[in-house]
């Protein structure tokens, strides 16, 4: 059991209803596996399951547990700050395909 840090000011759905819920609502909580740390009160980019930046997110809670099922889960409540323009999002998404989610090591 340990915790995966989360710091790097990545926030990336692989649910398409929370982000719908983010989008239309303005708020959401996202359920990730295992146990994350998401720094509370900081901005994060949110990214769609196929990784194109998408928002500016404030992390307004982050609750790490053993659910029901005996899995460790991480609950992450955010809220909506902003969407991004175009022009952001190709250049959040490009900067982030080259740090986090291209090659491995």
């Amino acid at each position: 059991m340990g915790f995966q840090s989360e710091f790097n000011s990545v926030c990336k759905f692989k649910n398409e209803q929370e982000l719908y819920e983010l989008l239309e609502y303005g708020r959401t909580k996202m359920v990730k596996k295992g146990f994350r740390v998401y720094p509370t009160g900081q901005k994060v980019i949110a990214y769609t399951p196929e990784n194109v930046a998408i928002a500016i997110v404030k992390i307004s809670a982050s609750i790490a547990e053993i659910n029901f099922q005996g899995n460790e889960v991480t609950a992450v409540e955010m809220d909506l700050v902003r969407k991004l323009n175009e022009e952001e999002s190709r250049v959040q998404t490009a900067l982030a395909y080259e740090m986090f989610f291209g090659e491995e090591g």
